[in-house]
């Protein structure tokens, strides 16, 4: 019985993943691997770092999946002169009533779009911290909770590095996934700009409601529930462990991923197969969520930088250096 429970699930979760990947391509034109890395993100309870050159529709696409999924969205341009209570918000006094009121941040919201985060220094970068691991919010010293749908959507520019601060590493490590947000094809921007000169732009079609909203925000942590009744077998777990211990003892990795990257390359495994229609993970499932689960969460050694090893080089080696399990 309880089988036959969790399969139904599993299933309700596929059609519901389809049918949010089919509304948000209506409105961003290709990006397909960015919007389901997305989608994992937002079902694992989780956050996503997205790398992009501007005018790649990264505002955009989260926009249109909370629109989608029927989610209240926030967006911070973050500056070097943010303060963390431009983020979280901050008590003002009432002389009418002669006491404190609440004024709330825009981090009180589902998805937020911490647009540029490098940009603001590290005091202002960790006012996030506490919100993306407890999904709460201290201020002056009461502590109030954000909806359980909450989920950050950070971006930083990859090409410009003047005026930006490096994000710490214990606040990578809260980013479940970092994608990488390129140019469309040859193909997908004729489209695009053929789109641009009609009623069928994309911005217009967000505007104007042209949108099928999937499911309510308050759905969404049913969502993330169900996904536990995707199977991964005990031999792929200990091939996980392996692949992300062999990053602490790699030649060219100084500093390896710690046991949450373990984590997170499992449910993130497990949405994608989800995706994917599948109601059990593969090991091509696992291989494809490496890169995106661990790309942030490793440091190369400099003497190997300097000779051109890239991070994506030695995350495939890692994946080469495990065997995969029958």
């Amino acid at each position: 019985m309880e089988e036959a429970i969790a399969n139904e699930n599993v299933d309700q979760v596929r059609e519901i993943l389809a049918k949010a990947r089919a509304e948000v391509g209506k409105v961003i034109i290709g990006q397909r691997e960015v919007i389901d890395f997305c989608l994992i993100a937002i079902f694992t309870g989780s956050h996503i770092l997205i790398e992009g050159v501007p005018g790649t529709a990264k505002t955009l696409l989260v926009r249109t999946l909370s629109k989608v999924l029927g989610a209240d969205f926030s967006r911070i341009q973050f500056t070097p002169d943010l303060m963390p209570s431009d983020i979280t918000g901050t008590n003002i006094f009432n002389l009418q009533e002669g006491q404190f009121h609440l004024v709330r941040g825009p981090v009180f919201t589902s998805f937020l779009l911490a647009d540029e985060i490098n940009r603001a220094p590290a005091k202002t970068q960790s006012a996030l911290l506490q919100a993306m691991q407890e999904r709460q919010v201290t201020i002056d010293g009461v502590t109030h909770q954000l909806p359980s749908s909450f989920t950050v959507f950070a971006t930083q520019n990859p090409i410009e590095y003047e005026g930006t601060y490096p994000l710490p590493e214990a606040q990578k490590d809260r980013f479940l996934l970092r994608v990488e947000m390129d140019y469309p094809s040859d193909e997908e921007e004729k489209q695009l700009a053929m789109q641009s000169l009609g009623s069928a732009s994309p911005e217009k079609i967000l505007a104007g409601g042209g949108l099928e909203p999937v499911l309510g925000a308050e759905e969404i942590a049913r969502m993330q529930t169900a996904l536990e009744g995707i199977t991964i077998k005990p031999e792929l777990v200990s091939y996980v462990v392996e692949i992300v211990r062999l990053s602490r003892t790699l030649d060219s990795i100084q500093v390896g991923a710690g046991p949450r990257a373990t984590q997170a390359l499992l449910l993130s495994s497990r949405a994608l197969a989800a995706i994917e229609g599948r109601d059990f993970v593969t090991p091509d499932d696992i291989r494809s969520m490496t890169y995106p689960v661990l790309s942030h969460r490793i440091v190369l050694r400099p003497e190997y930088e300097i000779e051109g090893v890239t991070v994506r080089e030695a995350v495939q080696k890692l994946i080469e250096g495990v065997e995969v399990p029958m």
